[in-house]
């Protein structure tokens, strides 16, 4: 099979190119470092089944990050046919040293010249055909964002796969090329690429006056937090509604006549069980929808990087910087990849604090818990602001973290950080961020949440001769022998059964409880608003947002940390502080409040 690979620096739009010639879910950020892992599709090409790998985006072919070793290990191991080498128009003349590189390896290239709109915009020229000649492969300018361009991609791509058909191994002398490669990069900036004398003053430049004013540009970071978080549950909770309304009707007019003759134990099963858990965890996929398609906005507009620089001077006062907090912002989707997006960092003493931190992210698994509760127990005008300081909440237990272990992992690795251009997302690309944070949930979830709800029925239903969910079920039992940890949290026992479950997927935690009290996603919120307080349920969502993470996250801590001692770190820290945290918040809230 013929193998074409995608290289380029961070931030050039190579995971965009890469989607819009495969249709494969790469991942998109408009800040530097997203493509942390290798990633490959196949496609057809003209009559040749062609193999396209997504590389990690890199610097330079002989740096000593991770992401650079593992591209020059690839390159160094494998042969390919065809390197596809994504530069960024608006500032190539930064970027020519990677090609320069990349030709000496001896493998055919073809140059893609991405964000051609934004260097046409600030006056840029480029000559075309003088590049090509100085590196001898062809360039095409184009917008991979917007899809300008990507045919002739293709045409160019079937054309030279018709004229290099071998595998091609990567010559080892060209790694130690760099003092050649130095002089003749000056040399061939000058020639091709045309710079205006002052580049005119953008939009970029106006708005980063004021989003990154020393003084205004955190408090305004917060605010369109928080506006954002107003905006969800604006838009979501009616979409929710309606899923609750569509599940409990499906429940009473074709469920549960389908199932009326069963014996009794299987029809509970189905209908309080199985029905009731996956429809009520089912119901929030309207709210996760608008979350990440509106934190895709967020992401793809480049705010994020700005994120980034406006906390490195404090993260760097707890032996992080601010890739550390791009990559705890990278957690609201999902632990799991944000854990592996720390692979970008060079020092391992940052990589293990960085990873420490992440669990204490607001993961979609936990939103959906912490949505759900809200909207049950807080009223319409206090939801938000209970979010919001959930959400603020998240970032105080990770610095409080950093702080306390910053000694054992100290860091002396310097922020190289870029700045991307502010961009307005396309519809195309945020439709499609919020069906694959959509997809990724349900096929991510789907086993753990099926698993979960039939584990918990049984729990609740056993044995059989009992009151469901009663003190004689073995749910009961476990509930008791945790009373005397979970009392003192104002979380009773029912709550706490569920929350054990929680440590295998919080996706669970809310199918449990829907199994637990035996109804609907709609009863279900009934059930909570009548069971607690406003006390009683800030300190189990305080607990939820804070306490271990799940079996994935480990697994992964323990995978890219090589360490057991981290991720039993990661599992006891995040426990002792969540239960130390509610504790505090419960005894002193339900005496003063």
């Amino acid at each position: 099979m013929k193998r074409i690979v995608v290289l380029g620096m961070p931030n050039t739009g190579k995971s965009t190119l890469f989607n819009r010639l495969t249709g494969a879910g790469a991942h998109v950020g408009n800040w530097p470092g997203v493509t942390v892992d290798l990633l490959a599709a196949k496609i057809l090409l003209g009559d040749a089944m062609v193999e396209v790998i997504d590389l990690p985006g890199f610097y330079n072919l002989h740096g000593f990050s991770e992401d650079e070793a593992v591209v020059r290990h690839f390159l160094e191991t494998q042969p390919v046919n065809l390197l596809l080498i994504v530069l960024n128009s608006s500032q190539l003349d930064r970027q020519l040293a990677l090609p320069l590189q990349l030709r000496e390896l001896g493998i055919p290239m073809c140059l893609l010249l991405n964000m051609s709109d934004e260097a046409n915009k600030l006056g840029i020229r480029i000559d075309v055909p003088k590049l090509e000649a100085a590196l001898q492969a062809p360039a095409i300018p184009l917008a991979a964002k917007y899809g300008t361009g990507i045919e002739k991609v293709r045409s160019e791509l079937i054309r030279l796969l018709y004229e290099h058909p071998k595998l091609t191994q990567a010559n080892d002398a060209a790694f130690n090329q760099d003092m050649q490669i130095e002089l003749e990069l000056d040399d061939l900036a000058h020639r091709v690429v045309t710079n205006p004398i002052t580049l005119p003053v953008s939009a970029t430049d106006r708005l980063d006056r004021v989003l990154l004013h020393p003084w205004l540009g955190l408090p305004i970071f917060f605010l369109m937090m928080f506006l954002l978080f107003q905006a969800i549950y604006g838009l979501g909770i009616p979409l929710q509604d309606g899923m609750g309304w569509l599940f409990d009707h499906l429940k009473s007019r074709w469920l549960e006549p389908a199932v009326a003759a069963w014996p009794g134990p299987l029809k509970s099963l189905v209908l309080e069980g199985l029905f009731d858990g996956l429809g009520t965890v089912l119901t929030f996929l309207p709210i996760i929808a608008m979350f990440f398609l509106l934190i895709a906005i967020v992401e793809d507009s480049g705010y994020l990087s700005r994120a980034a620089f406006l906390t490195d001077a404090l993260m760097s006062r707890l032996g992080l910087d601010g890739r550390a907090f791009v990559m705890q912002l990278l957690g609201f989707g999902c632990n799991v990849p944000a854990i592996m997006g720390t692979r970008i960092m060079r020092s391992p003493a940052l990589r293990t604090l960085t990873m420490l931190i992440i669990p204490f992210s607001l993961c979609s698994a936990r939103l959906q818990v912490i949505l759900f509760v809200v909207a049950a127990t807080f009223p319409a005008r206090a939801a938000p602001i209970a979010l919001f300081s959930l959400y603020l909440a998240s970032f105080v237990m990770a610095f409080l973290t950093a702080f306390i272990w910053r000694k054992r992992y100290r860091n002396h690795e310097p922020l190289l950080l870029e700045l991307p251009s502010y961009r307005l997302p396309t519809w195309r690309f945020l439709g499609f961020e919020a069906w694959r944070a959509t997809r990724q949930f349900i096929a991510g979830a789907g086993g753990f949440i099926i698993l979960g709800v039939l584990m918990v029925w049984f729990l609740t239903h056993f044995p059989f001769n009992v009151a469901v969910a009663g003190p004689q079920t073995m749910a009961g039992w476990i509930a008791r022998g945790l009373g005397p940890i979970f009392e003192p949290l104002g979380i009773d026992n029912m709550l706490s059964t569920a929350l054990l479950f929680g440590f295998i997927a919080k996706e669970i935690v809310i199918g449990a409880l829907a199994v637990i009290f035996s109804v609907g996603p709609n009863d279900l919120s009934g059930v909570l608003a009548q069971r607690l307080n406003w006390v009683q349920a800030y300190s189990f969502l305080l607990f939820t947002l804070i306490y271990t993470p799940c079996l994935s996250t480990i697994a992964v801590i323990k995978q890219e940390s090589k360490s057991r001692k981290t991720a039993a770190i990661a599992v006891l820290w995040p426990l002792s502080l969540a239960w130390l945290t509610s504790f505090a918040f419960y005894q002193v809230a339900r005496h003063l409040l």
